[in-house]
């Protein structure tokens, strides 16, 4: 029996069809449109899939994406908020507030929060967990949404972005960028938005010391439980290849996202039979299939996004790994891919 890992399941909370229903769509209208059973509405719990579906029910059903993420980011009350969200609107400032709900997603995936301060800016990039689909447009954009909305509601002060780019066509981009009150970039390599560095400092109205001290602790322990229960290895490998562009990342790198040593880390991959260069490896292999299967990246492309410096070492690399040059692995590959896919295409004959 294959063990489930909590990362497969994604726990919508009560407030969003709350949420939906001020909006006048119906919950039953989503189940429906997503081609899920009703009962979705009282499952504690979905999976990656699902969870995909009922935001993509929910775009469908509002019709434009722009405006179906302002509405429910401005609709969703503070009352209702999930604990993992309560403890970041009742943070010190708007800085601990992205931080704890950086720290606290982990434990709501599928999509994960990466903020990095440079300068006088804050970029927060939206990326996904243990899943190659991006997720619907809606999502990504409501992600964003509800962190601005946070800062705002937090410090009571109507906060701007400075720039916030999609990957995907987003529907009214001017409606976008009244609300984000900055510049809106369709068709990024990323998800992101960046903030003024200095909006981070703002204390937030709604802190309450007392609250977090109860909080903190049981979503600390929710958060090591699901990290114990997680495959080690399963993340790790997720990480090297998130990390491998360009550089090749190091085992304390790695330790240091996993909020652990590197010790520690080197301990809890030998309790698996297995080590950070055998990962490392592993990532690396694994990507290399991945890249070389898309005929737009260039070999010498595909042997920078996954971590080599020149081309020789990957080509040195990828003989060891498949016994044959990353070309030749390629031309196979796609003809390969063509033959299956005009025998797929062709009548059957009966």
């Amino acid at each position: 029996m294959k063990k489930t890992h909590t990362s497969d399941h994604i726990k919508i909370p009560p407030g969003f069809w709350t949420g939906l229903h001020e909006l006048g769509i119906s919950a039953h209208d989503v189940a429906h449109k997503a081609r899920l059973p009703l009962n979705i509405m009282t499952e504690p719990v979905v999976t990656p899939a699902q969870y995909f579906a009922i935001w993509q029910a929910y775009s469908d059903l509002i019709g434009d994406t722009a405006k179906g993420i302002i509405k429910l980011a401005t609709v969703f009350e503070t009352a209702k908020y999930p604990p993992t969200v309560l403890a970041t609107y009742h943070a010190r400032n708007y800085r601990d507030a992205l931080n704890r709900m950086a720290r606290y997603k982990q434990l709501c995936p599928p999509e994960i929060l990466r903020i990095t301060e440079e300068s006088e800016h804050c970029t927060i990039e939206l990326e996904w967990l243990y899943t190659e689909q991006p997720g619907p447009p809606m999502l990504v954009g409501i992600t964003l949404a509800c962190l601005l909305e946070l800062g705002r509601r937090g410090t009571g002060q109507p906060l701007t972005a400075q720039l916030v780019e999609f990957s995907q066509s987003m529907g009214d981009v001017q409606a976008l960028e009244a609300y984000f009150g900055c510049r809106i970039r369709i068709d990024a390599k990323c998800n992101r938005m960046t903030l003024h560095r200095r909006d981070l400092d703002l204390p937030f109205v709604s802190y309450n010391e007392e609250l977090l001290e109860i909080l903190t602790p049981v979503l600390d322990r929710s958060l090591a439980e699901q990290q114990r229960n997680c495959s080690i290895t399963e993340m790790v490998k997720w990480i090297i290849k998130r990390s491998l562009t360009g550089g090749r990342p190091d085992i304390e790198a790695i330790a240091k996202e996993l909020n652990m040593s590197d010790r520690t880390l080197q301990r809890r991959l030998t309790d698996q039979n297995t080590n950070f260069k055998h990962l490392l490896t592993q990532a690396r292999h694994e990507q290399a299939r991945k890249y070389l299967a898309d005929p737009s990246l260039d070999i010498k492309e595909v042997a920078f996004l996954i971590g080599y410096e020149d081309q020789n070492s990957f080509y040195r690399a990828f003989r060891l790994w498949e016994g044959d040059t990353p070309l030749n692995w390629r031309t196979k590959h796609l003809a390969a891919n063509s033959i299956s896919e005009g025998q797929l295409g062709r009548p059957s004959i009966h």
